[in-house]
């Protein structure tokens, strides 16, 4: 038994005042836990000094087994206590490093800008809107029926060639489907579920095998629709040489129509602006040449037809125009591939800002 009053006891004490100290100075949960494996762990110091115990005499045995649970049980408490003000100064430390002043104003390079594509749409729109179009919208998987059949677009047209048209696996009445080359599906859908009058714009994604620096293999278009018993192709061309001027900001500016040919309408028209090329630049109004903007015509009645509206008692004409192209001439865009390579700088050039909301309403107040 003096084995274990003395000596054994002190080394105990010694023991147990080490270990303390090292739970104590442990600096972050890591190294804690590496304290408690020297100590406790299986082959720790403590875990150690209890497989000795089988080597004593049962009273020393006893006394000893009694003074190595009671050293333990206070390592064991103080890393536990050691644990849980580190987890707590942990907790403390991030939230003071995360904390954010609501007070502070917004830094001005974490403020948002809105796509000049966005932005030309909601110009459109709010234009139109004015004429009392309203939007419609629709699939951009289509159907052959209503991407080409419904549009009087014969099966041999170049336009359904692979080359041109993205083809998708799926079928429906044994063709297959088609990534839609144009947002005018939207106007047979609108024919087919509602009664003239008829008086829509469809802005949208289309989609056509093409890719250079004023093509792309995804872009933007918006079409319009007018099917009423009065309208010709008078109301046609006003309706087109306003939305142009009001469009590019130009009251007078000079407008055009050319003879063409889409399957769709009949007659047909390229409609064309006044422009100038002094310099080397571009510039939108008077001058000595024109430029192609958009399509147009009078809807032909094999279209009215196609979708159950009698052409002996309705009419209407239709347009569209491709929303990258007048983006670009309005703002002085020079490559349509900028458009989508996500270039913070060019979006922060060419971007507006999210309260640069687009009205005719305004517009006319500040002209006036």
């Amino acid at each position: 038994m003096a084995f274990v009053a003395s000596e054994f006891m002190e080394d105990l004490d010694k023991l147990k005042s080490e270990m303390l100290g090292q739970v104590a100075e442990a600096a972050d949960l890591a190294a804690l836990d590496d304290v408690r494996v020297a100590a406790l762990g299986r082959k720790g110091q403590i875990t150690g000094l209890m497989k000795s115990l089988g080597q004593m005499d049962p009273d020393d045995r006893k006394a000893a087994g009694a003074a190595m649970n009671v050293l333990k049980d206070a390592v064991a408490e103080a890393i536990e206590t050691r644990k849980f003000e580190l987890e707590n100064s942990g907790i403390d430390e991030r939230l003071a490093a995360e904390r954010i002043d609501v007070t502070l104003p917004v830094r001005p390079e974490a403020s948002g800008s809105i796509h000049p594509i966005s932005q030309t749409i909601d110009e459109v729109i709010a234009i139109f809107g004015e004429m009392g179009f309203s939007v419609a919208e629709g699939p951009d998987i289509e159907e052959d029926w209503y991407n080409f059949t419904a549009l009087n677009i014969p099966p041999d047209h170049p336009a359904r060639q692979e080359h041109d048209t993205f083809y998708v696996n799926a079928e429906k009445d044994g063709h297959r489907k088609v990534l839609r080359t144009h947002t005018s599906p939207v106007q047979i859908r609108t024919m087919q579920s509602a009664k003239p009058p008829i008086r829509i714009i469809v802005p949208g994604r289309t989609y056509r095998c093409d890719h250079d620096a004023t093509h792309s293999p995804m872009f933007h278009q918006v079409e319009g629709l007018v099917v009423d018993e009065v309208s010709h192709m008078g109301h046609l061309k006003g309706c087109l040489i306003e939305f142009c001027r009001a469009f590019f900001g130009v009251d007078d500016l000079p407008v055009r129509f050319r003879p063409s040919y889409f399957p769709f309408t009949e007659p047909s028209a390229e409609v064309d602006i006044g422009c100038t090329r002094e310099g080397g630049g571009l510039r939108i109004g008077h001058g000595d040449d024109w430029l192609e903007i958009l399509g147009s015509g009078m809807v032909n009645p094999r279209v009215l037809e196609n979708c159950g509206i009698d052409s002996t008692k309705y009419q209407g004409f239709a347009f569209g125009v491709g929303i990258e192209r007048i983006a670009m001439l309005k703002y002085g865009i020079p490559d349509l591939r900028t458009f989508y390579e996500s270039d913070i700088r060019w979006l922060n050039h060419f971007g507006f800002a999210p309260l640069d909301v687009p009205s005719m309403v305004a517009r006319a107040q500040l002209g006036s």
